[in-house]
């Protein structure tokens, strides 16, 4: 029996002192560092970054299905459609090989000569566009006098013509406002109601007591309205696209400031400064509704309390006149100092039942 109990002793003394060794092990594992581990290369970390900010954003197109019972947005669908359609130039990530193409380019060298590019970027919701590091493309030779009235004839060497089927101002149609003798009598004159002559746009101005002198041209082409307003003191900044033909560079040789941006771009202008807007040609019933409305409420911005906006012969069907724009054009709680239709006569208006409507619009001084 003696024997058993010092076996057992034995066995007690050495599983002790097993448990000391392993709990001493065990504390110098948890103080000891662990190795470093190697460095991640550069290019990985680029890629692990592209990654999480894919994941982020995928994360909040598409939010993971919550238990609990998603409630109704307040927000109408067509904002929240628009917010895709021309936001911060997010479109230019649908259009790779555009951006490829106009990014295409040697650092500190010259631009290529692409603006029909950059155009149809543009139209396209990119825009602004990318910045690049490059020199623009100059005439040659600087001419040496300009008109001095904005109806002076456009001197041909004053534009580079590379990326035009026209090589001269002689070349383009006169009804695209090419030509200034045309020109100088466009909006002067009165034929039926739809017509609103610069002169009598400033005695209803001067009646309504509105002093003009700043105002927008949107969709302006050459510049006539601008030139017209000029004469008169009143300073009018004309948007443009080059379609085709060099409207930018026509507008310039005017002696007057064109804006290269499209219909879809915040109007680059602070809140409530101008005291006319004029929507021309270029704003018609071919511009989606949502759009229109957002365009309509971006001239309410930038127009200050008693200012004008003027929608010169804005084309429509009949019937989306009188259901969709008039009502739209509603929203704006603007008084109607004039509002006159009258039917499309050429073919086109005639197959399409579209109608015209010259509409003089006063914002309210406070709202």
């Amino acid at each position: 029996m003696g024997y058993t109990m010092g076996l057992n002793l034995l066995l007690l003394v050495a599983m002790v002192a097993t448990n000391i060794l392993s709990l001493y092990h065990l504390s110098s594992t948890l103080q000891s560092k662990p190795p470093l581990p190697p460095p991640v290369p550069d290019h990985l970390l680029h890629q692990l970054t592209t990654i999480r900010a894919t994941i982020n954003h995928l994360t909040r197109l598409h939010p993971p299905p919550s238990s609990t019972p998603k409630q109704p947005s307040t927000i109408p669908s067509d904002l929240l459609l628009y917010t895709h359609i021309s936001t911060i130039a997010s479109a230019c990530h649908n259009y790779p090989d555009l951006l490829h193409k106009y990014m295409n380019y040697t650092p500190l060298k010259s631009c290529p000569l692409d603006s029909d590019v950059a155009e149809s970027l543009m139209l396209r919701g990119c825009h602004p566009l990318p910045r690049r590091r490059c020199f623009v493309k100059t005439v040659s030779k600087i001419p040496n006098s300009l008109p001095v009235s904005p109806f002076g004839g456009l001197q041909d060497n004053a534009v580079l013509w590379n990326v035009y089927k026209c090589k001269s101002f002689g070349c383009l149609s006169p009804f695209l406002g090419f030509d200034m003798k045309r020109e100088k009598d466009q909006l002067m004159g009165y034929k039926t109601d739809l017509d609103l002559p610069i002169q009598q746009l400033l005695q209803v101005a001067k009646s309504h007591g509105v002093v003009l002198r700043l105002g927008l041209d949107i969709g302006g082409g050459t510049g006539t309205f601008a030139a017209h307003m000029k004469l008169h003191n009143v300073t009018i900044v004309t948007t443009t696209m080059n379609l085709g033909a060099p409207y930018n560079e026509a507008v310039a040789l005017r002696g007057l400031v064109p804006l290269h941006v499209p219909l879809q771009q915040r109007l680059p202008v602070f809140d409530g400064v101008l005291d006319l807007v004029r929507c021309g040609h270029a704003v018609n019933r071919w511009i989606p509704v949502a759009a229109m409305e957002f365009l309509l409420f971006d001239v309410d911005r930038v127009l200050r309390g008693g200012g004008f906006l003027w929608l010169d012969h804005f084309f429509s069907k009949a019937a989306d006149l009188e259901k969709v724009f008039t009502p739209l054009i509603g929203k704006l709680g603007y008084k109607k100092v004039k509002w006159a239709v009258g039917n499309k006569m050429d073919s086109s208006g005639v197959k399409n039942g579209e109608v015209y409507l010259t509409a003089l619009l006063q914002k309210p001084v406070s709202k």
